[in-house]
């Protein structure tokens, strides 16, 4: 009977134009109100799928393999990315189960920054409208950290290294995102996507996705193969090996893709953002340590290489992400003396 009249509600809610809340029927407790959220938690029986982490290492070179998870995972991708989304944000649901795009778009690092005391300030709540507003925000909380963060920079050298990166960041963005895109469209991301939260069968078609806590919408131009594709970490890929890998990936990818409207498709964009350096540019925003390598193996060659190296591009950039630079370069070296400090006598006691 409860399921009957939530259905009706549904219903009559759709017809007139209202919020539908989901099929899920609200069991309302007799006991105290705990005034806590809650979790929607579905259980997966072991003969659904295991985790692809149980394999990957030892199979991720298998060609078949590796074209049967590709086929899935573009499926996955384009199912996702093909359903309108107004903005870029988090969806919530609320107590009577009615889902909105009504919140910050909640990644993993900004939650382990929070952790940390970090002030990220994109507050609950926010969301965005355009594609610069966010990438300026991003950035800000890539600086909040070197800010805050007492253990940010080991010294004077490793400080301005961070400072001259963070500052470029900020100059050549545009040059990376599409003007016409920067209003749209945006598209639903699994931004926390990684081997053990993929369950496959025997041959690594994907059964099931698990751990979607993360996932927001974001920019299109910012959908792309998962990073880690060639078994390496962020800041040890290398861009000739994983373009081997990004172009198979492509390939599957727009075999199964089909347009967005008259002139554009998702795996045009992914293309057309690997050719330009966008993957680069949003694999470092994703990463609040390891933004620095990508920076300089993969963002600064593709304007001036052998920049690294030269002392001017330092002496010069260094400037321009703080006033009184000295002044918060020393400050940053005594706070990282006064962090190894506290953890030896942590360790002492």
């Amino acid at each position: 009977m409860t399921r009957c009249l939530q259905y009706l509600r549904r219903l009559a809610l759709a017809t007139l134009g209202y919020p539908v809340p989901s099929r899920l029927v609200p069991q309302r407790s007799n006991g105290p109100n705990l005034g806590v959220g809650y979790l929607l938690i579905e259980y997966i029986e072991e003969d659904q799928g295991t985790m692809l982490s149980n394999t990957w290492d030892e199979r991720y070179q298998d060609t078949q393999l590796r074209t049967n998870f590709f086929g899935s995972l573009s499926r996955v991708l384009l199912t996702i990315a093909r359903v309108p989304v107004p903005r870029i944000g988090s969806f919530t649901i609320d107590d009577d189960g009615v889902l909105a795009l009504n919140n910050r778009p909640l990644t993993l690092e900004v939650h382990e920054l929070e952790n940390e005391k970090i002030p990220v300030d994109i507050p609950r709540g926010f969301t965005y409208t355009s594609v610069d507003s966010y990438i300026v925000d991003t950035l800000a909380f890539h600086d909040s950290r070197l800010r805050h963060q007492p253990n940010a920079a080991t010294n004077e050298q490793d400080c301005v290294y961070q400072m001259s990166a963070l500052s470029t960041m900020k100059m050549v963005f545009p040059q990376f995102f599409r003007r016409d895109l920067r209003r749209g469209p945006f598209v639903f991301c699994l931004t926390d996507i990684h081997q053990s939260n993929i369950l496959v069968d025997a041959d690594w078609n994907i059964k099931c996705l698990i751990d979607l806590e993360w996932a927001c919408s974001r920019p299109i131009e910012m959908l792309h193969p998962p990073r880690w594709l060639t078994n390496r970490a962020i800041d040890e890929m290398d861009a000739v090996e994983y373009a081997q890998i990004h172009r198979e990936f492509m390939e599957t990818l727009e075999n199964e893709d089909r347009p967005l409207d008259a002139c554009t498709t998702i795996s045009s964009v992914l293309r057309e953002g690997w050719e330009r350096g966008t993957f680069w540019y949003t694999a470092a925003l994703r990463s609040p340590t390891g933004l620095f390598r990508v920076f300089y193996d993969h963002i600064q060659p593709r304007f001036a290489k052998g920049h690294e190296n030269d002392e001017n591009f330092y002496q010069v950039l260094m400037y321009y992400w703080t006033e009184k630079t000295w002044e918060f370069i020393r400050e940053k070296v005594r706070d990282k003396a006064e962090y190894d400090k506290r953890l030896r006598d942590a360790f002492n006691d």
